[in-house]
């Protein structure tokens, strides 16, 4: 397909959702995931819901699988340093069917 064929048969809109994770993030200071629901929303995107959770793998793959028919994208901010206990790449990776490098 080329990429203008892509670009005319695309939706103008997906369904969203915003995924930040944090030990210390709370919802009134949680900037990123408003700047990205902001912009989602102004872009015509549909935002279907929002969370925040621990950076701790299990709370992260269980967020995320409750979303996996409700949702197009999920776009996660946050959990993404480079201590051992930032582990949300790998927490992610186990979930994919296939992997992009």
């Amino acid at each position: 397909m080329s990429t203008e064929l892509h670009r005319k048969t695309a939706p103008a809109s997906v369904r969203c959702f915003v995924l930040t994770i944090s030990d210390t993030r709370t919802e009134a200071t949680d900037t990123s995931g408003d700047a990205i629901a902001g912009l989602l929303t102004a872009a015509g995107h549909d935002l279907a819901g929002r969370a925040l959770v621990k950076d701790n793998p299990d709370a992260v793959r269980q967020e995320l699988s409750k979303h996996p028919d409700t949702v197009d994208v999920v776009i996660t901010t946050g959990g993404t340093g480079i201590t051992s206990r930032d582990s949300t790449y790998e927490a992610i990776a186990s979930l994919l069917d296939k992997r992009l490098d």
